[in-house]
């Protein structure tokens, strides 16, 4: 069984037993969540899809960890202006270790 989850304003397709990171989180690590803005669950062929969200349909998940991606580098200049601008961005990030897709799929 998968699902379609929605967090930090992007979606994810996730299964039990699988590790994601996802946009930062307020939970502290250990600490189990609940998604409950599951957007499609399937299993198999059959294929639920919600308007907007699936009705009873949930995620769990456990925090394993917070941290920050690689660094993305930011370089403007304009030629022969002797403008020349450095900057960079590290992205915050929460792990989830996906612990089960809960819902009942009807086709």
């Amino acid at each position: 069984m998968y699902a379609v989850i929605k967090t930090g304003g992007k979606q994810y397709k996730v299964a039990a037993g699988e590790k994601i990171k996802v946009e930062q989180i307020a939970a502290d690590v250990g600490q189990e969540i609940v998604i409950e803005q599951v957007l499609a669950l399937g299993a198999g062929a059959d294929l639920q899809i919600g308007t907007p969200w699936v009705a009873g349909a949930s995620v769990k998940a456990t925090v394993l960890a917070h941290g920050k991606h690689d660094k993305v580098r930011i370089f403007k200049m304009r030629r022969r202006k002797h403008y020349q601008k450095h900057g960079g961005h590290r992205q915050t990030y929460t792990e989830l270790q996906i612990a089960s897709v809960d819902g009942a799929t009807s086709a």
